[in-house]
């Protein structure tokens, strides 16, 4: 039965008054730190070394190799550089084979930097709009309060480069390069942010102060125009039309042709549509075979939220197997952090022994390590090797990564089957590979989510 008391007039539980730790309980906890001579050795060794050196499993080397039954005919690592556009270089990436295909060349890289310009400013302009809406609420309402916390990012998802492309189309990367900017992202998304806090506020003034809805989108665009300009200065303005020429992989040049970035993209895909993609993903906390979607999860304002049929593992697999073998690479996003050897390129669930290190268990299921915001997904890599066994069953994958050549295995992440069941959240595929039930799905009203959820 709960004990109640009373403190300064106010009833309250009694266990709220007894949560402090007394002598009592501090006696007790300092007698369970035995030094003996492994704890004593131990805490001299994790005070002085990394601890994944200390937790690293010496009997796991080399036991994954970087070798594949099947795996898609890729063309270089990228390199995202100190920026989180992981998710943008993931998606462009995974048509790189078809572009190299389409023009005959070795290799070819698309603009990260014209995408990224147009997601910042897209996205500014998702927030003012939703400032707007919400300017009758209080500051402090928990959607409101969201909208503040970070008006732009780098972050993003498969989604978010359909809305891009469809809307701006593709260029490569000779028509609009990398910048200092575009490649060290932090200071200038601070300011950007900071500007549009600024003019989020005004908005909401104007809103209080009975201004008509005209005038309040008029301010806006002006705002935008702002915006523009800060991107403009920092990342380089946008191609509306350029001219490519390239070499051949036989080395001959070839002619310069205009394009648009539309007419670029057209020339790339041909008839595919990036809207013929499904995302998958695997969420244990939630029902599987139902469809999601997270509300105003976006970047453009027309185009869609962040969606996707959520699946075990299983039925993800045997999609992800049957793109493989039709050299077709995948969007794909894991925690990418988890159990990682960076310099062998490796990701296993048995890489680091950190229970031996400190004698206490670590013991939380997928489920719980979601729920308690202890994993998520972190980061995006194109998905393009599987390694089965004589049942055609997984083994192993590979990532192309987009941290440069220098990381990992040449740029690219061998993980264990066992590791995709723990750390891999999202893969998208194309509809092709998928069977008839999940697109059936797919087609099915979602249900809506909030964006806070741990999940995004």
């Amino acid at each position: 039965m709960k004990k109640w008391t009373f403190i300064l007039g106010l009833m309250l539980p009694l266990w709220s008054v007894s949560q402090s730790i007394d002598q009592k309980d501090l006696d007790k906890i300092r007698s369970g730190f035995v030094k003996d001579n492994y704890t004593v050795g131990m805490q001299n060794a994790l005070s002085s070394n990394p601890i994944t050196d200390l937790a690293w499993s010496r009997e796991n080397e080399g036991t994954t190799d970087h070798y594949f039954t099947y795996r898609v005919e890729v063309s270089g690592i990228t390199n995202q550089k100190k920026s989180g556009r992981c998710w943008l270089f993931t998606s462009l990436n995974i048509f790189r084979p078809m572009a190299s295909e389409k023009f005959n060349t070795q290799s070819l890289e698309f603009s990260e930097n014209y995408l990224y310009f147009w997601d910042l400013f897209e996205k500014a302009n998702l927030f003012l709009n939703n400032i707007i809406a919400t300017a009758d609420l209080a500051i402090d309402d928990q959607k409101v309060r969201w909208y503040f916390r970070s008006p732009v990012d780098d972050g993003g998802q498969w989604i978010n480069f359909v809305n891009l492309a469809n809307k701006y189309g593709m260029v490569p990367r000779e028509a609009m390069e990398e910048t200092y900017s575009s490649e060290n992202t932090s200071w200038m998304t601070k300011l950007v942010n900071r500007k549009l806090r600024e003019q989020a506020l005004a908005l909401r003034e104007m809103k209080a102060s009975g201004k008509s809805d005209k005038a309040i989108e008029n301010a806006k665009v002006d705002m935008m125009a702002v915006i523009y300009r800060m991107l403009a200065l920092n990342l380089g303005e946008p191609p509306v039309e350029f001219e490519f020429r390239y070499k051949d992989k036989e080395g001959k040049l070839v002619a310069a042709q205009n394009y648009t970035p539309q007419s670029f993209m057209k020339a790339v895909l041909g008839d595919i549509q990036l809207n013929d993609y499904v995302m998958l993903m695997n969420d244990p906390t939630r029902p599987f075979w139902k469809h999601y979607e997270i509300e105003n999860y976006r970047n453009v304002e027309e185009g869609e939220n962040w969606h996707y049929v959520n699946l075990p593992n299983e039925a993800i697999k045997a999609f992800c197997i049957e793109s493989i073998k039709n050299n077709e690479a995948m969007y794909a996003s894991c925690d990418v952090g988890k159990q990682l050897r960076r310099d062998y390129g490796i990701l296993d669930v048995d890489n680091f022994n950190y229970e031996a290190v400190y004698n206490v268990p670590f013991q939380m299921s997928k489920t719980e390590r979601i729920q308690s915001r202890e994993s998520g997904s972190s980061h995006g890599m194109a998905l393009i090797a599987v390694e089965v066994d004589n049942d055609e069953q997984p083994l192993k994958w590979q990532f192309e990564n987009s941290w440069g050549a220098q990381s990992g295995e040449k740029g690219y992440l061998t993980f264990t089957d066992q590791w995709f069941d723990e750390y891999m959240f999202r893969i998208v595929v194309h509809k092709k590979y998928v069977s008839q039930k999940v697109l059936d799905i797919y087609g099915e009203k979602a249900e809506m989510l909030p964006p806070w959820d741990p999940m995004f």
